[in-house]
């Protein structure tokens, strides 16, 4: 009886943790997606670092980390970013 019960406990410990990891990944940071797209063209010296948009983001696009610490939002099809897409550095993870 006992068996049955530490296995069934176990099920259920294991269920509720499954749920909350699954909840948890569907949640997306607005931080994670761009709203608006900067048109102008940035120096490149500025930039610090990229990372693209979330992938359940209704726009795509690039979070551009500058120097001083902001981020701007560009799209990734512009032909300017194109161009520095090939010296730029992706932001490691933190």
């Amino acid at each position: 009886m006992k068996l049955i019960t530490v296995a069934l406990a176990c099920l259920l410990l294991a269920g509720i943790w499954l749920h909350d990891v699954d909840g948890r990944s569907m949640h997306v940071s607005s931080s994670n997606c761009c709203f608006n797209f900067s048109e102008k063209r940035i120096a490149p010296q500025r930039i610090r670092c990229y990372k693209h948009t979330s992938s359940t983001c209704s726009r795509r696009g690039l979070i551009l980390k500058m120097k001083k610490g902001r981020e701007t939002c560009v799209s990734q099809t512009a032909q300017w970013i194109k161009d520095y897409f090939k010296t730029m550095k992706p932001c490691l993870l933190k």
